[in-house]
Formats: C-alpha cells, sequence, structure tokens
C-alpha cells in the first residue's frame, strides 16, 4: 500500500501538470483517444490478462519448489508476449489513419486534430512492447512475494511523464508527451530489474510451446482475454461517445475516471495484488476453509477503506478538482465539467474495489472463465446504458458525458453483486456472521462522516485549499473515530499495522 500510495501521489502530480498544460483542450482529447490503443495491447497481452493466468501457474512451481519449471514458464511466455506484442503494434501502426478516423474517433471532424491522433498514436505504439516485458516481470515478483519494486513501478511510469512536461512538452506540445509516456514505460521496467536479480532468475531462449505449463497459462488466459477484451471495448465505445460530444468531455471522463482510480489504487488493487499469491497458495495446498476465511476478512477490510473514500469523494469533489487541477489552461469550465463526471464515478469506487478482490479468488481457483462471463453480461450492460444515458442527459439538458460515467458505475454494481453470489454458493458460505460488526460498524462511521463534511461544506467560507484539506482531515478524524468507538476490527488493528512497520522489531504487537 506504501507502494502504491507513493504511486498515487506521482500520478496525482502528473496530471496536476498535464490538466494545467492542456486544460481539456483539443490536444489532450487527441493524446487520450490515442492512447487508448495502447492501453487495450497492454491490457490484452501484457497486464491483468496474463497476470491473472502466470500467477497461479507460476506460484504452484514455487509451493512444489520447482524452480526449474517456474523458470522455463517465465522464459516461454517472456517470448510468447514479446513476439505478440510487437507484431500487433506493428499492424496498429501501419493501420493508424483507419484506426483513428473509422474505429477510435469517428467523432472527429477537425482534420489537424485527426492528423495529430494518428502521429500520437503512432509515437505510444512503443510503449507496450516494453510494458509486455515489464508486465511479466511484475507477475514474477509478486507470485515470489516481491511487492515493493512492482508497486513503486507506476511511480516510475509517471516519473517519465513528469519529466517530458518539463523538458519536452515547452518545445514539442502534446508530442512531447507522447514520448514522455515512451520514456515512463521503461522506467516502469528498468526499477523492477534489480530485485529480479535477487531471485536469481534462469531464464532460457527457448519459446517452449509443448510445455504443459504454457499450455495451462493459455488456456487459463483464454477466457481472461475474453474478458479483458469486452472491458476495453467498453472504454473504447465511451472514446467513441465523447469524440462526439462537446470539446473536453473526452478528457474531463478521463481525468474523473484516473482521480477515481488513485484511492481505488491504493486501497483495493495494493490489497488484491498481494492477496492472489495467498489464494493461489490456499487452493494449491487444498485450504478453502482458509481460502473462505482470507477472502471475508479481506472484504471486511476492503469495505472499511473503500467506503469513506467512496463517499469522500462524492462530497469534496468540487474543492479537491479546483485544488488539484484549476490553473493554466485548466479553468472552471474544466472544473465543472471534471466534477460531474467525477460524482458519477465516486459512487461505483466501493464497487470497482469489491470488484478487484473477488476475481482474484475467482483466478486463484484457476476459474478465469467465470469472472470472463459475468463481465461480458456487465460490460454489455455498460455499452448499452453509456449510449442511453448519454442521450437521456442531453435530452434534459445536462452535461451528457456525465451519463457515460453513471453507466460504468451501474454496470461495476452489478457485476460485483453476481461475483459474489456465486463465489458464496462455491465456498457453501462466505461466513458473513463474522463480518458483520465490522460492517455495521463501517456503515454507520460512513454516515456519521458525511454528515460532518457537509456541515463543513455548508458552514465554511475559507480558501479552496483549506476547504479540500480539512475536509479530508476532518472526514478521516470522524470516519476512525466513530468506527473506534463502534468497535470496528480494522480501527483497532490499523494502529497497530502501523507501529509494525515503523518499528519491525516489535513483533508482539501483532
Amino acid at each position: 500500500m506504501i507502494g502504491m500510495a507513493l504511486s498515487s501521489l506521482t500520478g496525482l502530480l502528473s496530471q496536476i501538470l498535464i490538466t494545467r498544460a492542456f486544460g481539456t483542450s483539443a490536444s489532450i482529447d487527441a493524446f487520450y483517444a490515442a492512447n487508448r490503443i495502447p492501453e487495450i495491447l497492454f491490457n490484452l497481452m501484457a497486464g491483468g490478462a496474463l497476470a491473472s493466468a502466470f500467477i497461479p501457474t507460476f506460484t504452484a512451481f514455487l509451493t512444489r519448489k520447482d524452480m526449474q519449471g517456474a523458470w522455463k514458464l517465465s522464459s516461454s511466455i517472456l517470448w510468447l508476449v514479446i513476439t505478440g506484442v510487437s507484431s500487433i503494434s506493428l499492424v496498429a501502426w501501419a493501420t493508424a489513419p483507419w484506426l483513428v478516423t473509422r474505429v477510435l474517433t469517428p467523432g472527429f471532424e477537425d482534420p489537424a486534430q485527426i492528423e495529430r491522433t494518428v502521429a500520437l498514436l503512432r509515437i505510444m505504439l512503443l510503449s507496450p512492447v516494453i510494458f509486455s516485458v515489464s508486465g511479466l516481470l511484475m507477475g514474477v515478483l509478486n507470485a515470489s512475494q516481491r511487492f515493493a519494486a512492482p508497486a513503486l513501478a507506476p511511480a516510475a511510469y509517471r516519473l517519465g511523464m513528469i519529466l517530458s512536461i518539463f523538458v519536452l512538452v515547452p518545445r514539442f506540445g502534446v508530442f512531447g508527451l507522447a514520448w514522455g509516456s515512451v520514456f515512463g514505460s521503461l522506467l516502469h521496467l528498468v526499477i523492477q530489474l534489480p530485485t529480479l536479480r535477487v531471485l536469481k532468475p534462469r531464464l532460457t531462449l527457448d519459446v517452449g510451446l509443448s510445455n504443459p505449463a504454457v499450455r495451462e497459462v493459455g488456456r487459463l488466459m483464454a477466457p481472461r482475454l475474453l474478458g479483458v477484451a469486452v472491458v476495453q471495448l467498453n472504454f473504447l465505445i465511451n472514446t467513441i461517445i465523447a469524440s462526439g460530444l462537446p470539446e473536453g468531455s473526452l478528457s474531463s471522463i478521463t481525468f474523473a475516471f484516473q482521480l477515481m482510480l488513485m484511492p481505488e489504487v491504493v486501497i483495493a488493487q495494493a490489497i488484491a495484488i498481494a492477496a492472489l499469491p495467498t489464494f493461489s497458495a490456499q487452493v494449491a495446498s487444498g485450504q478453502l476453509d482458509d481460502l473462505r476465511s482470507s477472502l471475508i476478512a479481506t472484504l471486511r477490510g476492503l469495505v472499511y477503506l473503500a467506503l469513506p473514500a467512496s463517499l469522500g469523494l462524492m462530497l469534496l469533489r468540487e474543492p479537491i478538482v479546483q485544488l488539484l487541477y484549476q490553473g493554466g489552461q485548466f479553468n472552471l469550465d474544466s472544473t465543472a465539467m471534471v466534477t460531474w463526471a467525477l460524482l458519477w464515478y465516486a459512487a461505483g469506487l466501493l464497487f470497482h474495489s469489491i470488484l478487484e478482490i473477488i476475481t482474484r479468488a475467482f483466478y486463484a481457483m484457476n476459474d478465469t472463465r467465470t469472472p470472463v462471463l459475468v463481465g461480458i453480461i456487465a460490460m454489455s450492460l455498460n455499452a448499452g446504458l453509456s449510449i442511453l444515458l448519454a442521450s437521456l442527459f442531453t435530452q434534459w439538458g445536462i452535461m451528457p458525458h456525465g451519463g457515460l460515467a453513471l453507466a460504468n458505475t451501474l454496470a461495476t454494481a452489478v457485476e460485483s453483486a453476481a461475483l459474489l453470489i456465486i463465489m458464496r454458493k462455491r465456498l457453501n458460505g462466505l461466513d458473513l456472521a463474522s463480518a458483520r460488526t465490522g460492517l455495521l460498524a463501517s456503515g454507520i462511521s460512513a454516515a456519521a462522516m458525511s454528515t460532518a463534511l457537509l456541515l463543513w461544506l455548508s458552514w465554511t467560507n475559507v480558501p479552496i485549499a483549506w476547504s479540500a484539506i480539512g475536509g479530508i482531515v476532518l472526514g478521516v478524524g470522524m470516519y476512525w473515530g466513530s468506527s473506534y468507538v463502534l468497535r470496528a476490527p480494522e480501527a483497532r488493528q490499523l494502529p497497530v499495522l502501523i507501529l509494525q512497520k515503523l518499528r519491525p522489531g516489535r513483533r508482539d504487537l501483532a
């Protein structure tokens, strides 16, 4: 979580610099539109789809102490991923004009905007090839219980973006930002190499298509690829719809979604990354009772952290956006557009967080099919709702890009609820009774926090920095204090865990 928090802070800094340099202008719309293809490639071939199939298989070798088999598997997957991503990137480079005009942004009508998007896409297609190697290294390190370097890798990527804003953007404009993303992907890879050396990897040049473990990764990855493809298709649909909405709509939903993701990364993704190897080891050892206990305890802790983050972000969205982004090219109109999307995205933070954990439990059980099937249904719902709500918001005279954010939240809520129900049946119950006290305390404390924040926002007439920072401090204090009084387990464990990290020699505090 500490590593993820640092990554989120650097991500926030880069986002502040980007918004102030470009606002919600046409050039940054082109950047985020062009970035959609590299993101799709990374997620399909080297990101979550690969990790969800690779980590359980790699962990099984580690559990059996078969290091030779583990490194043979890693070598084979490495070369296959590099070959696949490089080939697709070359095809995308050659067909970039068609992809931009026919697939990515059919709503762009300005020839200069189209040409800019094509050029940006061709630059950023270098990143997925580098990320394909880096993504596999993250899987190897996480499966080996090495979490620090992978958690800091996103911060290294953002550092590349930050440097480009100061060095390249003043001279090359938005194209400098594109080269910064390529440089950042290199840093994302390099920061993990020292930790990899500690593991003494024994990589080979053998592709190993006949290796049963490679085929097992392929078998597990195939349905996950389909699921990721559906998710990415929804992002693509949002890009297409937003390209036909008023200028700034595409960048506004991107800025808002990234702001919502910051607490989600620190809370849910950090917990999920750490939990998957443990879940996988419990399944490999046949300890399903332990898996049931670990899952419900993890979900209870997740709700304790994600619920107040969701409500706090919704209530404090305007002072937070003004404090972080407003200035330079980011004006009051930009603030209004981003806060409107953030309202609807933040409402789904808890559901996004639950989804991170529950899907990892399915992956640990070598079941990538169920999350994919549920995800396809949910994302199909998302696509339909995006079209419907954007149209309805337009008819109602309110900013239509908010409908895209609301559609995402509703679909994610349906998906997380469905997977929880299925997992409950799969494990013969989740022992919710053991989590009832903590969940109830979290709910009551969140209500107390929300009341305090509403009063704070109505009573205070102070500079925006004080409104945002004071609201955050008040919200955290009210929530933790209320939950402590109500005996939420996490409220009492959190100070102990922090002291353990500050004083690692005091194991008696556990």
